[in-house]
């Protein structure tokens, strides 16, 4: 994807933008309509009345609000809602909630999604063979797309494009070609039909919950931003809209012709010809495996950005590809996995896995807003603009929530149950970071540099290692942490020719690759900072390595040993990493809640990579410290001494 020019518009990006971005939204036709019919008689209003429903969602929450206002909040070129919380996080430290609301509830719109488009897409067999058991080809579909995310997607993620393109091709002209039968259909552009439909037909406005799954995948227009790049994203989405609302119509044009009637069959295979459902079930079911892949990996991505910004645990990501952004985060990958096959077990059938599809994702919408508004309004320094934006999206994904909350008692608390226990672990993580940001263990290095240069020369302690690297988290380069001092010198006593201290931070900016040296004592202390983007993974040991031979190239540093007789040979001296792991002392005594976040906190780290694995470090070089963590030291008894 890399090779892709997202900068300008390119037939290469019109198909990647295809290929990656449209999955979700794009298979929506599968099962929008028939969720709107329900078990309901088919009347002219409530087709009319739900055709205009879809068409103005479209254009009013898809396009108008995704494609044109929110890819302007375009974070270096890249997008999603942690990428838009980038943006405005050091302007008010709240905005926090609304980007953990948002990204709990994408992710569980990761969960939902795979089983409810293969099943939609799978269900339509039993047109042709009415007594086919489909769980079992759901489950081996998707585990099988689970099993292939190790691998990565670089050699099918090529020809996705153009099975998109093949599909978008079929469902405009399915839809073209039924809309003949009964062109009246279109008087639904009309909003008057999406009104009466509201406020007229019984029970109308709860059919909203129907109606917005045919935008549930208008976050990835944002979120694959980086992948395409927002030209390409806006002209492809004019094709893609298109043959969405040919297809929509198509299919209120197809059941009007069953006026009067119950519902059936599926309206989408219904304006097929007989002769083509076999290959329409086909071309389904690939569209929703690609709309799966694309949730996915939209997932990993969240993950890892979550991750960088210190919002999730530090799990371990892979690169399975040279693709640049692509990543497999294996952790993640058993979680989706596991969660779509508890879903199509409990639920079994796509029209009751409708129920619980869409409610968390309003949640997500109405935290794009709410990070947008702010966005806009720190832009343009205008009450007005982000006033009016945010009232007036509040009022409509408002109206999509309240509508969505028919569907909690019918499976809608599902992913509302998904979606709270990843808050759940993001609460816990940011709140543990709090409270250990308490903890001052902090020091001047300038009071302790005169020990540490005599310790270096004192040829009465063994030496150690001839380069000893610690990993520092103190911001500021004149202080470094009481533990790494209290390792140095008195937890034994290391003695080393030269010193290192590598500090990384992570920047707002999503591929940032930077560092600087500062040489505290020439040939004795040196600090290293790194400045890695929020999607970059942190493979310290290698950036480490390409950092000393700069040095060395520059004349700044001489790496060789120490020891006359190596020296002379000019062999180079070894090199050890310490790494401080701490846990959580007994002699704590804080308050029952902050006690409890920070056992549950110590409790999931044992689950995820160390700090050797995260940070990148070679095994074979590295020592890990255990270090007591104590944030409110309990008060010292009096005891009584006896004569």
């Amino acid at each position: 994807m890399s090779s892709v020019s997202t900068r300008h518009v390119t037939g290469a990006g019109l198909l990647v933008a295809l290929g990656i971005i449209y999955g979700d939204i794009g298979t929506s036709p599968l099962y929008v309509m028939k969720a709107i019919v329900g078990d309901r008689p088919i009347s002219q209003h409530l087709i009319y009345g739900g055709i205009s429903c879809v068409f103005w969602t479209l254009s009013l929450q898809t396009t108008l609000k995704y494609v044109i206002l929110t890819l302007q909040a375009d974070n270096n070129g890249e997008g999603g809602i942690f990428s838009l919380y980038t943006l405005v996080r050091k302007r008010a430290t709240w905005l926090v909630i609304p980007a953990i609301l948002g990204g709990a509830a994408l992710l569980a719109d990761g969960i939902i999604t795979p089983p409810i488009s293969v099943s939609s897409a799978i269900e339509g067999l039993r047109i042709l063979y009415p007594e086919l058991p489909t769980i079992p080809i759901i489950l081996a579909i998707i585990t099988g797309i689970f099993l292939l995310q190790s691998f990565g997607t670089e050699i099918v993620g090529k020809i996705f494009g153009p099975i998109m393109l093949i599909w978008f091709s079929m469902l405009g002209l399915l839809g073209f070609l039924s809309l003949a039968h009964h062109p009246e259909i279109l008087a639904a552009l009309n909003p008057v039909h999406a009104y009466n439909l509201l406020v007229n037909y019984p029970s109308g406005f709860w059919l909203l919950g129907a109606v917005f799954l045919c935008t549930t995948g208008a976050e990835a227009l944002y979120s694959d931003l980086g992948h395409c790049g927002r030209p390409n994203i806006r002209i492809s989405w004019i094709f893609v809209k298109t043959c969405l609302l040919l297809n929509y119509f198509g299919q209120g044009a197809w059941l009007m012709l069953q006026e009067g009637e119950q519902l059936n069959t599926n309206p989408f295979y219904g304006i097929m010809p007989s002769w083509f459902l076999l290959i329409g079930i086909t071309i389904a079911t690939i569209a929703a495996i690609i709309a799966s892949q694309a949730l996915i990996s939209g997932s990993f991505t969240l993950i890892s950005e979550a991750t960088r910004l210190n919002l999730w645990p530090k799990v371990k990501i892979e690169f399975p590809t040279n693709l640049r952004g692509q990543l497999y985060v294996p952790s993640i990958n058993r979680l989706l996995w596991l969660g779509c096959v508890g879903i199509v077990l409990y639920f079994r059938e796509s029209a009751n896995m409708e129920a619980a599809y869409g409610l968390a994702i309003t949640l997500a919408m109405l935290s794009t807003t709410t990070l947008l508004s702010f966005y806009l309004f720190f832009k343009y320094k205008s009450v007005a603009i982000a006033g009016s934006l945010f009232s007036f999206y509040l009022l409509i994904e408002g109206g999509f929530m309240i509508a969505n909350l028919e569907k909690f008692q019918h499976g809608g608390w599902v992913s509302l149950v998904i979606a709270g226990l990843l808050i759940t672990i993001m609460y816990i993580w940011i709140k543990a970071f709090e409270i250990k940001r308490r903890l001052n263990d902090e020091v001047k290095f300038k009071e302790y540099l005169p020990a540490l240069k005599e310790l270096s020369n004192d040829y009465s302690i063994p030496k150690y290692a001839t380069h000893l690297v610690f990993m520092t988290g103190a911001q500021h380069p004149r202080e470094i942490e009481s533990k790494i001092i209290y390792s140095i010198f008195q937890k034994r006593p290391k003695r080393a020719d030269i010193y290192w201290f590598i500090h990384v931070s992570t920047t707002d900016s999503p591929y940032t690759m930077a560092y600087k040296v500062r040489i505290i004592e020439k040939d004795d202390i040196v600090r290293i900072d790194f400045k890695l983007g929020f999607r970059v993974e942190q493979r310290i040991n290698l950036f480490f390595r390409k950092v000393v031979e700069e040095m060395v190239h520059n004349g700044e540093i001489d790496i060789r040993s120490r020891y006359e007789s190596l020296n002379r040979y000019n062999v180079m001296g070894d090199f050890r990493f310490v790494v401080m792991e701490k846990f959580l002392s007994k002699e704590n005594d804080l308050p029952f809640k902050e006690r409890k976040i920070m056992e549950w906190y110590f409790f999931i780290k044992q689950f995820i990579p160390s700090e050797v694995e995260w940070f990148g470090l070679d095994t074979s070089n590295v020592e890990v410290e255990k270090v007591p963590m104590v944030i409110k030291p309990v008060s010292l008894p009096e005891l009584k001494r006896l004569k």
